[in-house]
């Protein structure tokens, strides 16, 4: 069912909105100048050679309290934005206004060193490995590399020595992208940054689409999905694979459904229209690929073959059909990745790397340290790594579970299925023991394309708000100088305070308790 279409914003709310578009690009132009002595720059940084722009390197602790400040204006616009993108309001902003307050956020994130994580280096390094001939999933960049190569060098002490997690489709992308550059570090994450822009311009293509398919505004999933300050963040400014991973996922998606007709559980199917199976086997094949990127893409075939199952006559055997035919095309297409790109399936058995580190911000790896200090007081021993990795296997059955569940549930009628895909990467990526805060964004993404309740858009935006300022962008970790994250917060916390009175002073309505045209109850 196709949403209804809004009035157009009046003159005096989009005043508004280019005011939030200004005050963000500035809060990006602050994040990318804190980036320059706070991001996770190469050890031989191009930027110490730069005149002015090198002395931001020269004063980490500046920088990091001028990065903080760029995050919280970032975070503050996205909010505020969002007065303009909510469901239930008479006049909402246009795809043609949420797309040109995007792009002027992201530009000045282009450029920059990488931020939030070094996970950019072990690209380029492991891609490094495949473009020399070596087998990225049996040797870490150390070993194949050697520890004095340039590539080896931005990458973590944790991952020198780790094969590869990813697909082999990005790492033969990666590779392209390696003999191109050589050992120039710089080029590299540049490069690997715009395969990420690749990703989200599918994102922002394949978005707005399926959000009118399934009766949610274009302009509200795009402000929750691709606006997010979790996208510009990690996947633009971080250059994460999850962006080319996501997209190809929505764009399968997209592409595998526009033929399909719009049904309600009782409909007698229609017959199957010209391009339809087409379309499905196409969409199919690309979610396929986005599983050669990262393997979490995969959940979305089992819900792509629940919705052509409901396409037909909804019975068990049409599920079972529908199940035939997406294992036939992802074993196709894997087999033919797999020995296209001469990796193989070496990447199989290397899916278990990322679970060599134990975030503090997962609750999984929360409660196994919390399991291990009470076995220490206890007197039982230092049972830490056991207790996480039983968490860590139960984590990865209850999500198993709840994706069953979930696929059942969709099936009857009771869920839409791009729900259901929401909700089960969610519980994949929040029971993980590494859980990062971008991978998130595999459940926020397609939930904000289907799910149309204000509960949803309320926790998916405190939490997509929290989590975008609780990690901090610089590449050093202060050891021993905690402190100083804590006064880059309080040192950009006070700047922001007076960049919003500058704002509220601009545009008074932007803080008033209910925007312009939002009827009582809306949102």
């Amino acid at each position: 069912m196709h949403p209804e279409d809004p009035e157009p914003l009046d003159n005096e709310e989009i005043r508004a909105i280019a005011v939030v578009r200004r005050f963000g690009a500035v809060g990006s132009l602050f994040l990318a100048c804190g980036s320059l002595g706070a991001g996770a720059a190469p050890v031989l940084n191009p930027v110490l050679g730069i005149p002015v722009l090198r002395v931001f390197a020269r004063i980490p602790t500046v920088s990091l309290a001028v990065a903080f400040t760029g995050m919280g204006m970032l975070v503050i616009a996205w909010l505020l934005l969002g007065r303009f993108a909510r469901p239930g309001r008479t006049r909402l902003a246009s795809t043609g206004q949420l797309h040109r307050t995007l792009v002027t956020w992201i530009v000045p994130l282009l450029v920059i060193p990488p931020l939030f994580s070094r996970d950019v280096y072990s690209y380029l390094a492991q891609s490094a490995i495949v473009a020399r001939g070596m087998d990225p999933y049996e040797l870490g960049p150390a070993e194949a590399l050697g520890v004095g190569d340039p590539l080896t060098a931005g990458v973590s002490n944790m991952w020198r020595d780790t094969p590869a997690p990813y697909g082999p489709l990005f790492l033969t992308l990666g590779s392209w992208i390696s003999a191109a550059v050589g050992n120039h570090v710089a080029p590299g994450v540049l490069l690997m940054r715009a395969l990420a822009l690749v990703g989200l311009g599918l994102i922002v293509w394949a978005l707005p689409r399926l959000a009118r398919r399934f009766g949610v505004q274009p302009a509200t999933a795009l402000w929750l999905g691709a606006a997010n300050p979790l996208v510009l963040f990690h996947l633009v400014a971080g250059a994460h694979n999850e962006a080319l991973g996501i997209g190809l996922m929505l764009a399968g998606l997209e592409i595998g459904i526009r033929r399909l007709p719009i049904r309600v559980a009782g409909d007698a199917p229609p017959p199957l229209a010209r391009g339809e199976l087409l379309c499905i086997l196409a969409g199919a094949t690309v979610i396929t690929l986005a599983a050669m990127i990262k393997i979490h893409a995969i959940v979305a075939l089992g819900f792509f073959g629940v919705l052509i199952a409901r396409r037909w006559y909804g019975r068990i055997t049409d599920l079972l059909w529908a199940a035939a035919l997406m294992t036939v095309v992802c074993a196709a297409v894997t087999t033919a990745v797999a020995f296209g790109t001469g990796l193989g399936f070496g990447w199989v058995g290397a899916l278990g790397t990322p679970a060599m580190v134990w975030n503090w911000i997962s609750p999984v790896a929360e409660l196994g340290q919390l399991g291990g200090v009470l076995g220490i007081t206890l007197g039982l021993g230092n049972h830490t790594a056991a207790v996480i990795a039983i968490l860590g296997f139960l984590g990865y059955a209850v999500a198993g579970g709840i994706t069953v569940k979930f696929l059942w549930d969709s099936f009857r009628w009771r869920y839409r299925p791009i729900i259901g895909l929401g909700v089960s990467l969610g519980a994949f990526m929040t029971l993980h023991v590494a859980m990062q805060p971008w991978w998130l964004l595999w459940a926020v993404i397609p939930l904000a394309a289907s799910a149309g309740t204000s509960r949803f858009r309320v926790v998916a935006t405190v939490v997509s708000a929290v989590l975008a300022v609780l990690i901090p962008p610089t590449g050093s970790t202060f050891d021993g100088r905690s402190y100083i994250v804590s006064q880059a917060y309080l040192a950009g916390g006070i700047v922001i305070l007076g960049a919003v009175l500058v704002m509220w002073r601009a545009a008074p309505m932007l803080f008033a308790r209910r925007g312009e045209g939002a009827p009582s109850g809306a949102g």
